[in-house]
Parts: structure tokens; C-alpha cells; sequence
């Protein structure tokens, strides 16, 4: 019987944090270079890691020239949902029934015009949450957020932030149709909440309408085209409150600007 043999003792290990490597590097306190690092100021081997704890040993470590030490502020993000996902579903309920949009947030998805001058960082899909709800069917902007200011602004002011959606129905739209729409429709005595209906487009098989809507009223312009007689072939959301979609393409996402405000 051949005896169980000691494993053989390990030798020091030759990697370190990259934290502790940029701190030498700079020098700066580790905190300070896990800043750099979070910020999206560090390469290895050419390759962004914004990582502090990834380790390294003889890989070729770098500092950007505009490192800065700047706070890493909370971001906003807007999506240009496209139909069939779930606007406000979070990345954990997804199934075969629902598609959250939030899986539809990455670098590769990030809209190659966007004039916001941020630079994607990892750490800006993470802590995201979805803001002013839109019906799985439709497509359009859907605004995640980061931001408690921008969520609480979202979600006190939902009752008077304007909402521009362009619903496309079939067939041809009589005035007397834009009319009532305009002028209210009650429902068991109650009346609606008021909408501004005006026609963007028509043609001799379909019409596309703009309603302008105040608050966050999931399915009511389904019910006010049923009432109508309208049928919707879909519908699109272009703006929330002084925020417009602008030219995303379905499934793609782009920073919320620094002078945009909802």
C-alpha cells in the first residue's frame, strides 16, 4: 500500500489586486485607485477592467491620461422598447411568458449617436429601475433610471406628466371620431381622463393618431378606441414629459442628456 503522500507546498503567489497595482502605479491611496478603476480608467493588456479585485501579475497595466477622480454619478437610461417585452418586469422574472426590457440594455444595444458624452461604463446597467409604465404590446420610450431624483420626480409628478403616443388604427379617421375623443367619454357616468387627439397621418388602409396623454393610464387608449369604434394596429410611445425618444431604433438605448429634463 503506497502511503497518501503531503501535497506538494504552493509557492508565494505572484498576482496582486489591480488596485494595489494602480496605487503604486499613480501613487494614490486604494481607494483612490479603486476609483480609477470603477470609473473605466484602467486597462490591462489593453482591455478596460473595472474590476478592483480582477488580478493581475505580468499583464501590462495602464492609466488613461484624463483619469480623474470625479464622482461616478447615477445614470438614466432610454430604451426604445419594441413590442412583446415587459416594460417594468425585472431581469429575475424572465421566462418564457416574460421578456422584462431590461435585457435589452448592453454595450452592444448602446445607440452609436448618442450625444450625451458619457462614457459606458459596466456599473450603468446595474441598480437600474424601470419608470412610468408602458403596455407590453406597444413599443417606445421606456425610461430606467439610476437616479432617486429622477424617480421620484417620475413617480410624484406621474399624475401631470404629459405622455405622446402615436397609435395607428385602421381604415380612415372621420373628424366627428376626433371629436369625441377630444371632447371626453365617460365610463359608468365617470368621465375619462381628458386626452388631446389629432391626426399625424393617414391613408386609404390605415391612419396614425397622436394622443397626448397626463398621467400613466395603462390600456385607456385601448378602451377610448374601442368606445369609438377604432381598431389598433399598434401603438408607439415618443415622449414622456419634455423628454422625446428622438431616432433610436427598436432595441437600442441611449444616455439621458445633461440639459434633458422630464
Amino acid at each position: 500500500m503506497i502511503p497518501n503522500k503531503k501535497p506538494a507546498p504552493q509557492g508565494p503567489r505572484t498576482d496582486e489586486r489591480l488596485a494595489k497595482r494602480v496605487a503604486e502605479m499613480v501613487p494614490c491611496s486604494r481607494r483612490e485607485a479603486e476609483q480609477y478603476i470603477e470609473g473605466g480608467w484602467v486597462s490591462v493588456n489593453g482591455q478596460v477592467v473595472e474590476e478592483p479585485m480582477f488580478r493581475v501579475s505580468t499583464q501590462k497595466v495602464e492609466i488613461d491620461r484624463d483619469a480623474s477622480l470625479m464622482e461616478l454619478v447615477d445614470v438614466t437610461l432610454l430604451l426604445h422598447k419594441p413590442p412583446g417585452f415587459d416594460a417594468m418586469a425585472e431581469l429575475g422574472e424572465a421566462s418564457k411568458k416574460i421578456k422584462p426590457a431590461q435585457q435589452l440594455l448592453s454595450a452592444a444595444t448602446h445607440a452609436t449617436d448618442d450625444a450625451s458624452g458619457i462614457r459606458l461604463l459596466k456599473r450603468h446597467f446595474a441598480n437600474l429601475t424601470a419608470a412610468v409604465p408602458l403596455e407590453t404590446g406597444a413599443s417606445g420610450l421606456v425610461v430606467f433610471t439610476q437616479d432617486w431624483r429622477v424617480l421620484r420626480k417620475l413617480d410624484e409628478d406621474a399624475g401631470v406628466i404629459e405622455q405622446e403616443i402615436i397609435v395607428e388604427v385602421a381604415g380612415e379617421v372621420a373628424q366627428s371620431i376626433l371629436n369625441r375623443l377630444n371632447h371626453g367619454l365617460a365610463s359608468d357616468g365617470h368621465p375619462l381622463p381628458p386626452v388631446k387627439v389629432s391626426l399625424n397621418s393617414a391613408s386609404d388602409t390605415a391612419s396614425k393618431l397622436r394622443f397626448a396623454i397626463k398621467g400613466s393610464h395603462q390600456g385607456l387608449i385601448a378602451y377610448l378606441c374601442e368606445r369609438v369604434g377604432l381598431e389598433i394596429m399598434g401603438m408607439k410611445r415618443i415622449r414622456v414629459g419634455r423628454v422625446s425618444m428622438t431616432q433610436l431604433q427598436p432595441g437600442q438605448w441611449r444616455y439621458l442628456q445633461a440639459h434633458e429634463r422630464f
